[in-house]
């Protein structure tokens, strides 16, 4: 009787401690539920619909996926957008780990300048992409003055964010020096995990920087690096508020992402089925490039 009574308290006081547990998860999960988990779920079931906000919903099955076959916008914003990625990607990471290596040394005013290489990721970005149209102003930028200055003709200047040829390039090369500042802190909390004692052993066997880096700082920094790439693939593939700041997806075409077309396709021709398509052919190419990564992570890691 003394042992049912025993276990039975301790079921209670177990009960009681899940219970606590659960009061602390439950309005993050009723937010999650209602403003992310309830609007996915029904972006999905609208893909199968035709509907403008304002008539009733008419079930149209597989034809708004058919649909994109035969989109040339959805075409133009796909490639835009794997070329952005492709763009993105390794160039902010490559910034990000050498401001961090660099950063990570004992060098005079080191916490100033880690001030400012993460300041345009905090800044708002109305600002930082003001600043930047006019730094790469065609006309009168400092950049092309620059160029001008070194022997460039003017017939020669690049036309930046105003020309379809540039406009991509210009958007990268913002993305690159706004996010940079923010990996950057990523790897020099890996840095601080690498322990000194390597780098002096090394440094007794004769081990230059390069071969420190190479055989010391790169291996260790492998689960680093790894969720580095992760984070920035997911972001370059959901862009939005850059290419809507600094080109509004031209001149053209040239910058139009699959983001900014389901925006235009939802919010300006109010085809809420079809642009709900497109988002789960996103979410499903994001998810099929993260299980890819995933799938990599071991021989990544151990690389």
């Amino acid at each position: 009787m003394n042992e049912k009574k025993n276990s039975g308290k301790m079921m209670s006081r177990q009960m009681k401690k899940n219970l606590v547990a659960y009061s602390f998860i439950l309005p993050n999960f009723l937010g999650f539920a209602v403003f992310t988990l309830g609007p996915v779920i029904f972006a999905l079931i609208l893909g199968f619909l035709e509907w403008d906000g304002n008539n009733p919903m008419v079930f149209v099955g597989l034809s708004n996926f058919k649909e994109l076959f035969a989109d040339s916008r959805f075409k133009i914003a796909l490639w835009n957008t794997i070329t952005y990625v492709i763009g993105t990607v390794p160039l902010t990471l490559v910034s990000a780990l050498a401001l961090a290596v660099v950063l990570n040394q004992k060098v005079k005013g080191r916490n100033f300048f880690r001030t400012v290489s993460f300041f345009p990721y905090v800044a708002s970005l109305v600002a930082v992409a003001a600043v930047w149209n006019m730094i790469f102003n065609p006309a009168n930028g400092p950049i092309n003055m620059l160029l001008y200055k070194l022997g460039v003709s003017a017939d020669h200047l690049p036309g930046w964010a105003a020309d379809k040829h540039w406009a991509m390039i210009t958007v990268i090369l913002f993305s690159v020096w706004k996010n940079m500042g923010y990996y950057m802190v990523i790897y020099l909390a890996g840095l601080q995990g690498i322990s000194g004692e390597l780098y002096e052993a090394a440094g007794l066997d004769g081990a230059n920087a390069w071969q420190k880096f190479k055989n010391i700082t790169w291996p260790m920094l492998s689960p680093t690096t790894f969720f580095v790439i992760i984070m920035l693939t997911i972001n370059s593939f959901k862009v939005y508020d850059q290419m809507y700041m600094i080109t509004q997806g031209g001149p053209g075409t040239s910058t139009l992402v699959l983001v900014y077309h389901i925006y235009n396709v939802a919010f300006k021709n109010w085809d809420l089925g079809y642009a709900s398509a497109i988002s789960m052919v996103l979410f499903l190419l994001v998810l099929i490039v993260t299980i890819v990564q995933f799938k990599g992570e071991k021989k990544f890691v151990n690389y």
